[in-house]
């Protein structure tokens, strides 16, 4: 494992490795610091014969904006940081890995950097047609998204919306669990002293004031680009979490509809969350999805 800053005009992004650089490469995307993918899921994804790369994306962990006048940026600014990162790394096309409004980021370089991919991997996910900030509205006005799909529901809303508790450790830790338990759907599977230590993990990293919300503006033609997903030709998958209370059934159904060739997948027991229940399944999931576009990549 080893830690490396990739610089670019307006940001030093904070990166790190695990596994072989040898092996196929494989880039984590997710919507907070590279700390929202458990230490354990990605040595998991390295035992199976990956390169993977996590990242602390522009305003978390220990990346560092050099533009003091920046406040909100775009997701097609976090896609073009994800680009600067594999040119960091010396990486021509990836396997990327998404989730959550990653996943958006995801859809957006799928679309305009298709050179760069190998295969694409998403979970907790909604179509970039799919107006999550509208569907948010939705959720406390009560009126039906225009997509007709399933709003967020409004009790996770409100816990994600709660600011952090920067004076206090021990409560800023109960507000972090007690989203991650609203997160994950599952009481059976929730294990709060799990997500308690990855937490820990992330303030050691971060500070205790590092994890941020995303600060994205809502571009006002991104919703519009989602018939461009029909353009796609890259190796797709698309997990459903049965119990995303975010991105509820049948978002995922729909996103994969979207994408020429691409495959849906449900994990029992998954949430919006990365509990070590659900580890194993999608690790061979994605390590399986990496395996099949190798091997037609070859062909």
């Amino acid at each position: 494992m080893s830690e490396h800053v990739v610089s670019t005009a307006d940001l030093q992004l904070w990166t790190e490795d695990f596994g072989d650089p040898g092996d196929p490469p494989l880039l984590l995307l997710g919507a907070h610091s590279s700390r929202g993918w458990p230490d354990e899921f990605v040595e998991g994804l390295a035992a199976r014969g990956l390169h993977v790369i996590r990242y602390d994306h522009r305003d978390t962990g220990r990346t560092v904006s050099l533009d003091a006048d920046q406040d909100q940026y775009t997701f097609y600014e976090l896609a073009a940081d994800a680009i600067a990162v594999l040119d960091g790394w010396g990486i021509e096309r990836v396997h990327l890995v998404c989730f959550a409004l990653g996943a958006a980021t995801g859809q957006l370089i799928a679309v305009d950097y298709p050179d760069r991919l190998r295969s694409l991997t998403m979970t907790g996910a909604a179509a970039l047609s799919v107006d999550f900030f509208n569907s948010c509205d939705c959720a406390y006005s009560g009126k039906p998204t225009p997509s007709g799909l399933p709003a967020p529901r409004r009790e996770v809303l409100d816990l994600i919306m709660t600011p952090p508790i920067l004076d206090d450790v021990d409560a800023e830790l109960d507000r972090r669990v007690a989203l991650a338990r609203a997160l994950s759907g599952s009481v059976s599977r929730f294990d709060p002293a799990e997500f308690r230590r990855w937490e820990e993990r992330e303030i050691a990293h971060s500070g205790i004031a590092g994890l941020n919300q995303p600060k994205i503006t809502e571009s006002a033609d991104l919703t519009s680009r989602g018939g461009e997903l029909a353009n796609i030709d890259t190796p797709t998958l698309v997990i459903q979490g049965p119990l995303d209370p975010v991105h509820q059934p049948p978002h995922s159904a729909y996103l994969a509809e979207s994408i020429p060739g691409a495959r849906l997948l449900e994990i029992p027991g998954l949430g919006h969350t990365f509990p070590t229940a659900v580890h194993p399944a999608l690790v061979d999931a994605i390590a399986g999805h990496v395996r099949r576009a190798e091997m037609v990549a070859s062909v």
